[in-house]
């Protein structure tokens, strides 16, 4: 059951997973696009609004509601191994399947959806790799991060008082 405004409980532990996972890559991605991405032009792939509100607005407003939502479940440290799964199969997945696609603007037979992830850019997969490290971890630090405020602002379920009743 998932809380309401006038509920005194804690989120369910898949909900507080989900928004670990979701502020850890949202930040991530914020930060990412600020230092790497921001002077890329991408024309015909979205405008100035989507770009800022998806990689500026949504990071940022993520980040203050792991901040200052009240009332959030704290979770154990185990939940950082939850959050690194889908950025490790993703890279491992897109590195991949990159050599066996055909660039869609360039023509190459190969296609990375970002320039930090092209070999061919960063001067061999040694390149791409520090990248790859360089942000696993930032989204473990974030994550952890994450972990930590809602261990410190968080509450853990309570169990029902007994009655004192004899």
């Amino acid at each position: 059951m998932l809380r309401t405004r006038r509920s005194a409980s804690v989120e369910p532990t898949w909900l507080a997973v989900l928004f670990l996972c979701s502020t850890t890559y949202m930040v991530v991605t914020g930060v990412v696009y600020n230092l790497l991405l921001r002077s890329i032009p991408i024309a015909g792939l979205s405008d100035a609004w989507t770009n800022e509100t998806l990689h500026v607005i949504i990071p940022a407003v993520m980040l203050l509601d792991a901040v200052f939502a009240p009332r959030r479940r704290a979770l154990g440290w185990g939940a950082l191994g939850i959050a690194v799964v889908f950025p490790i199969l993703w890279a491992g997945y897109t590195l991949i399947r990159a050599n066996l696609i055909t660039g869609p603007a360039t023509g190459n037979p190969w296609w990375y959806p970002y320039p930090f992830l092209d070999p061919h850019l960063q001067g061999g997969y040694l390149g791409v790799a520090a990248y790859i490290v360089g942000i696993a971890a930032a989204i473990i630090g974030v994550a952890a991060g994450v972990i930590a405020i809602g261990r410190v602002r968080g509450t853990l379920p309570t169990a029902r008082p007994v009655s004192s009743r004899a």
